[in-house]
């Protein structure tokens, strides 16, 4: 029951008795069709236990699915091209003041020196870089503020949200406030994301697609069983078949 993880005891104890009455039927079936195998041992050394080797080897042999050929991993990729877009980055820099305190006017002070820093800067990467190395309070002033090429998620959402109103080669009009103190924001570049070629991603297609039928066809391998068997004293539901092989 603690391996599988419910809201009661009840749901609890009916998840693992389904898992349990799972497992007997497919140990069963493996006997009844003389299915052998040799336990595996992983990269840690671990061996293999004897009955999970058995089941491994009989879905293996009885309801493992032909490999998706590559006109199937096409149809996929066409159908959902976006999926394969690279994100689009952002080169930026900023430079962090902090204020000296947690009052109000500490803040103030820190803002009236951003503003000042925005000014002085403008919109030149060099005096901007300069700036960082003299003022930042952020270990990226050792790089003159620079945060490299950064994804959308990646960085505090208000420094996000203002990179993202900037043009190429700005410096942000406005600092932005955030927990740390406020950020004077430069976009150096925009890379917009581009779509990667088929050729490139078929085999994670062909992986995935691999993955999903096999899941599909063992489901349906041990609904047959399920069906054909006689239990008593625990019901099946079906998404309890999908969730011990999936």
């Amino acid at each position: 029951m603690q391996q599988h993880p419910a809201p009661d005891r009840r749901a609890a104890w009916q998840a693992a008795a389904q898992a349990l009455v799972i497992r007997e039927l497919l140990l069963q079936e493996a006997r009844r069709r003389g299915v052998t195998a040799t336990a595996e041992v992983d990269e840690q050394g671990c061996v293999e236990v004897p009955e999970e080797a058995l089941i491994r080897e009989l879905l293996a042999l009885h309801a493992a699915p032909p490999q998706p050929e590559e006109a199937e991993c096409r149809r996929y990729y066409d159908s959902r091209i976006e999926r394969f877009r690279t994100p689009e980055l952002f080169e930026a820099a900023h430079i962090l003041i902090e204020p000296a305190g947690h009052d109000e006017k500490a803040w103030q002070a820190a803002e009236a020196q951003a503003r000042a820093l925005i000014e002085q800067v403008g919109d030149d990467a060099q005096t901007f870089a300069e700036a960082a190395r003299r003022c930042s309070r952020c270990p990226t002033a050792a790089q003159g503020g620079s945060l490299g090429q950064v994804r959308r998620g990646e960085l505090l959402p208000v420094v996000q949200e203002a990179l993202e109103r900037l043009h190429p080669g700005t410096t942000g009009s406005s600092p932005v406030r955030s927990r740390f103190g406020w950020h004077v924001v430069r976009l150096h570049r925009r890379i917009e994301g581009r779509v990667l070629p088929f050729e490139m991603v078929k085999d994670r297609i062909a992986d995935m697609l691999a993955a999903r039928a096999w899941t599909v066809s063992a489901v349906r391998f041990v609904a047959g069983l399920v069906s054909g068997a006689d239990i008593r004293g625990v019901r099946i539901d079906p998404a309890a078949i999908e969730a011990e092989l999936g």
